[in-house]
């Protein structure tokens, strides 16, 4: 096996240039997505046939020789699999039934595995065709963040309808974010027993949160759902992102198990350095100034490198790059990050 340098950081080691992906590689910013996505039928048969998500994932290690490749699918797969009729709206996103407080009771887990069989294959696929070197990722949503979208059917901007949930009927949130974690769980043990090197949980919403809400919500969900691929899977690293998280972040990784946290482009790099020293770190440049062009480029690439390449660390974005991305500026970060620029 090549050396998947990603693999080593995630253990402790400081690799020099760090190694890099990017959330949402795969993305509409490529022109080679945006002609493989026209090729399905909507969104969710795009995630959901391996033959279109291999070549999706396979196209930014290809054009930019990411450290790491990340499974091609969505966080959402997880209600589509628990029968929530999701489904993807040019323009507005993701769409599904809203969840009433009576129907959690009767969600019904014991298929998810047999409905999410294709991206298992996907998984298989990718780590033959990968180079031996890329490590490859996958990945699930946060229970809470997933909560969000099935208690709203949509995206909404302070995902009021689940803090509502939370502070009306506990009981029945705590009992849907139950449910998911140990969906999720099952999730990534089935990623990685088709060939994932590492996994990453994606809490997007975990920043709406007070405190207790965090702990209850974002932090008690994520640790079961570590503790029992760690348990089943030891050995397997595991990636979390408490997105908007804030000063929260800070003792995150010991509360929840993992083995890296990916920081947003929020986090002053002087608390990053700190949370480094309790083990490796990810992120986190502003995806705008990937839009915004090389001078702000190589500006955020340099504070990054100068604050954390002496570490454990793995260079990302701070968020997922956006459509509006020159695929040429992505090429001139790479070569910042490695030194060639």
């Amino acid at each position: 096996m090549g050396q998947r340098t990603i693999l080593e950081v995630m253990q402790g080691a400081t690799v020099t240039p760090p190694p890099i992906w990017v959330m949402r590689q795969a993305g509409r910013y490529l022109p080679e997505y945006r002609e493989t996505r026209a090729r399905a039928k909507n969104f969710l048969d795009f995630c959901y046939t391996p033959d279109l998500a291999v070549e999706a994932t396979l196209q930014p290690i290809r054009r930019y020789g990411f450290d790491a490749a990340i499974l091609f699918s969505d966080i959402l797969v997880i209600p589509d699999a628990l029968d929530r009729d999701v489904s993807f709206v040019q323009g507005e996103g993701p769409r599904m039934r809203p969840l009433e407080g009576d129907e959690i009771e009767k969600l019904d887990s014991s298929r998810v595995l047999d409905h999410l069989a294709p991206v298992f294959e996907t998984v298989r696929r990718l780590r033959v065709a990968l180079p031996d070197e890329t490590a490859l990722l996958g990945f699930c949503g946060a229970p809470w963040t997933v909560a969000t979208y099935m208690i709203a059917g949509h995206g909404t901007p302070d995902q009021a309808p689940s803090r509502l949930m939370l502070y009306r009927e506990p009981a029945r949130l705590e009992k849907l974010l139950d449910i998911l974690a140990e969906a999720s769980a099952r999730y990534l043990i089935a990623q990685i027993d088709a060939g994932a090197d590492a996994v990453k949980i994606f809490d997007s919403w975990a920043g709406v949160l007070d405190r207790v809400a965090f702990e209850r919500c974002s932090v008690a969900p994520v640790r079961k759902i570590i503790e029992t691929v760690k348990r089943e899977r030891p050995g397997t690293p595991v990636i979390a992102f408490p997105k908007g998280a804030g000063w929260q972040y800070r003792d995150y990784r010991e509360k929840t198990g993992a083995d890296m946290i990916a920081l947003d482009w929020t986090v002053p790099l002087d608390v990053a350095a700190q949370l480094q020293k309790e083990g490796p770190v990810q992120g986190n440049l502003d995806p705008l100034r990937v839009v915004a062009g090389r001078a702000a480029i190589k500006e955020g690439v340099d504070r990054i490198l100068d604050a954390l390449a002496g570490g454990p660390f793995v260079f990302n974005l701070g968020h997922g790059i956006t459509p509006q991305a020159d695929p040429d500026d992505m090429a001139y970060l790479v070569d910042c990050v490695r030194g060639k620029a």
